[in-house]
């Protein structure tokens, strides 16, 4: 079959699969999770209590407990029809990971017997030598373990019970991406609980919250198997822009294609049995660009609940005949997919710390909270950077639908006029805000601070948006944990450091209650004037973790060793290098096996019309479109050889060199030099006859029927 019958094929009306029959949503919301309300059913009371203690309180479970446990998840588990157990984790491979072991043992009588005990339950061990290390275990040393994570429900999934876990090396240290989160994610509950209570003695814990905003792409299954460079890199190596892409802003919250719609439908409906709270779903920018996102939650189990939901995307969309891009630029000259991090933090009482208060002394917390975060946020605003670099996030950001590559802050008027205010001393000038006259500010007297009181600012990668900061610059395809561990650590150092000062403070008698346009190149001068990280090289970013400001940051809060830092900086580094060679490689190849090819074919067609002509009228007057057409495929088919040459002379180069690192700088020249390959590929496209061109091209890709 080739390109034109899939083309066709692809415009022929699908039969979309019956949607999955349900009542209400709150009918079967969390069927598949063993929530609270499955605890309290088929858990005895003593393991109940205890199970409840470790979720809320952290304290530890005992094998009595476990076990306990284990027979009540059981008798749930089979009765959904379990057959299997997983660990559930998360390596540093930016996917998932699951061993399947069947719930059957011997029963002594010459059969099997369903069994599940709390040391399944608790403690896996699987082969940990094959995941990335970063140098930590040698391949040879396979011991690794997962242990479960009671804090994230556990949950079924076809018939398997899958366990969400931590995954960490026989010598201890983090080999995923859950273990440094949570650690963080306690760093800055202990760090910001003492700072609570000046406010509110009764504060015993604290929470960070994450809401995630998933962009993904869709694509025809049939013209996506056609295209080596979408199957293997998860992007398209070439491809002239289409005439009509998103210029006239008509795909924007759209009217969903019907097709799509029984896909987020599934989706939907899925991830509800499952209790992840998708809430919104909506058409993006570009041509078949989609967004879906949960109500808030947790940041850790936010963040299962993402790794989750991908793979559900995967899966389900096959079944409608789509395959799901998270490229974090899967086309050229069309927006790219992001996936903002919505973030805060809150108290085991209800208070939001990040929102404004309804008196004095609430804003005066939110105050606290906020400058605090902007500390952190300029003192590691490279760290944060390197949190969200990729090879395949670097095609994204600096683009004009993304932030640029230099992490900053947007507050908007009003926050930024309070900051103002209180740097004046002393003042009793009063604030406005949104049109209405404040209180003096003397910082007891902080007025009324109105949510959504500004507009919003796409160009900033940190932006406040009234109760929340929304770290913009993740990556689709990311782990939102490699942020989400940044972040959190970094607030937590400075809260720490907040405490001692006041602290000093109270000691000396003090009072505790006195006190642009991120895409233009003026922007970037002036944040090197301010001092933020402008680079833009992947790998070299990847150092800020091990520089000594991160590398005190993250041990003093008991995130990271040095030595997993530096184990994981390796791995960065590593999968870096893959990624761009196995696009180098693609691309390479398609040029010498699918383009020249396909150019040659019409040269060769157009040099038998010329010939016939020249035969003909004894002249080729009556052939001059014919004859430019023909020196432009001269002229492009000898760059793309060349250029092709030049490409594998280069990894050549690059394969030699022996240290992650440098190897990584060689590699990113040859990310660099992609689009030289492509640029004459895409000139190509434009004069190659239609009906040659072996490659479904954007104006057949991007426009779902």
């Amino acid at each position: 079959m080739d390109r034109s019958d899939l083309v066709k094929e692809s415009f022929v009306k699908k039969e979309v699969p019956a949607s999955i029959p349900a009542g209400k949503t709150s009918d079967y919301y969390g069927e598949l999770v063993f929530d609270r309300k499955k605890m309290c059913k088929y858990l005895d009371v003593e393991s109940l209590h205890a199970l409840l203690d470790c979720i809320e309180g952290g304290k530890p479970l005992d094998r009595k407990t476990a076990d306990g446990v284990a027979r009540g998840m059981k008798e749930w588990a089979i009765e959904h029809g379990v057959t299997h157990v997983t660990h559930w984790f998360q390596p540093l491979t930016e996917g998932t990971a699951e061993k399947h072991d069947s719930l059957i043992d011997y029963d002594g009588k010459g059969g099997v017997i369903e069994t599940f005990d709390g040391k399944m339950l608790a403690q896996q061990e699987p082969d940990a030598s094959s995941f990335p290390s970063g140098g930590i275990r040698a391949t040879f040393e396979a011991r690794g373990y997962t242990a479960w994570d009671p804090t994230s429900p556990v949950f079924i999934l076809d018939d398997t019970l899958c366990i969400p876990t931590v995954f960490v090396s026989y010598t201890g240290e983090a080999l995923d991406y859950k273990t440094p989160l949570k650690k963080a994610l306690k760093a800055v509950s202990d760090a910001a609980v003492p700072i609570c209570q000046y406010f509110d003695p009764s504060v015993t814990k604290v929470y960070s919250y994450l809401g995630w905003e998933q962009e993904y792409f869709l694509v025809d299954e049939g013209l996506y198997s056609a295209r080596t460079d979408l199957m293997i890199t998860g992007r398209t190596l070439f491809g002239h822009n289409s005439s009509k892409n998103q210029q006239l802003d008509d795909h924007y919250f759209a009217a969903i294609p019907p097709r799509v719609a029984a896909f987020m439908r599934e989706l939907e409906i899925t991830g509800h049995r499952l209790g992840i709270p998708i809430k919104t779903r909506h058409n993006e920018v570009a041509p078949n660009q989609f967004e879906l996102a949960p109500i808030y939650g947790e940041t850790n189990l936010a963040n299962d609940q993402n790794q989750l939901v991908m793979n559900l995307m995967n899966r389900i969309a096959r079944k409608h005949g789509f395959v799901v891009l998270l490229h974090e630029k899967p086309f050229d000259g069309v927006n790219g997919s992001g996936k903002h991090n919505n973030w805060s933090l809150g108290t085991d009482t209800g208070t939001q710390l990040l929102a404004p208060g309804k008196d004095a002394k609430g804003n005066l917390q939110f105050v606290t909270f906020f400058v605090n975060v902007l500390a952190a946020v300029q003192k590691h605003n490279g760290l944060l950077k390197a949190s969200i670099a990729s090879a395949t996030n670097a095609h994204r950001l600096g683009a004009n639908e993304a932030p640029p590559a230099i992490v900053s802050a947007f507050l908007g008027h009003t926050m930024t006029d309070v900051l103002h205010k209180l740097l004046e001393v002393p003042s009793d000038t009063p604030i406005e805000i949104a049109g209405k006259k404040g209180k003096s500010v003397g910082l007891v007297e902080i007025p009324e601070i109105f949510v959504d009181n500004t507009d919003r600012n796409r160009t900033s990668p940190f932006a406040f948006t009234g109760n929340r900061f929304e770290f913009r610059a993740v990556g689709s395809c990311a782990n939102c944990a490699g942020a989400m561990t940044t972040l959190n650590a970094a607030v937590a150092e400075q809260l720490i450091s907040f405490k001692a000062a006041v602290d000093a403070e109270i000691a000396k008698g003090k009072k505790t209650n006195v006190a642009g346009n991120g895409y233009t190149e003026e922007w970037k001068q002036e944040a090197i004037r301010r001092g933020l990280d402008v680079e833009t090289n992947v790998p070299k970013m990847f150092c800020e973790f091990t520089k000594p400001a991160a590398v005190e940051m993250f041990t003093k809060t008991g995130v990271y060793t040095q030595k997993e830092l530096e184990a994981r900086n390796e791995v960065k580094w590593e999968t870096y290098v893959k990624k761009v060679q196995i696009e180098s490689r693609v691309m390479v190849r398609m040029a010498i096996n699918h383009i020249i090819p396909a150019a040659i074919a019409y040269k060769t067609a157009l040099m038998k019309e010329l010939t016939l002509a020249n035969e003909l009228f004894g002249n080729l007057d009556s052939c001059r479109t014919e004859v430019r057409v023909l020196e432009r495929i001269n002229k492009y088919v000898e760059e793309v050889g060349v250029k092709a040459q030049e490409m594998k002379e280069a990894r050549k180069a690059a394969n030699a060199i022996e240290g992650e690192y440098e190897r990584a700088l060689a590699y990113h020249e040859i990310a660099e030099s992609l689009y030289a390959l492509r640029k004459p590929i895409d000139k190509l496209e434009e004069v190659v006859d239609n009906k040659l061109w072996p490659l479904p091209k954007y104006r057949e890709l991007l426009f779902i029927s």
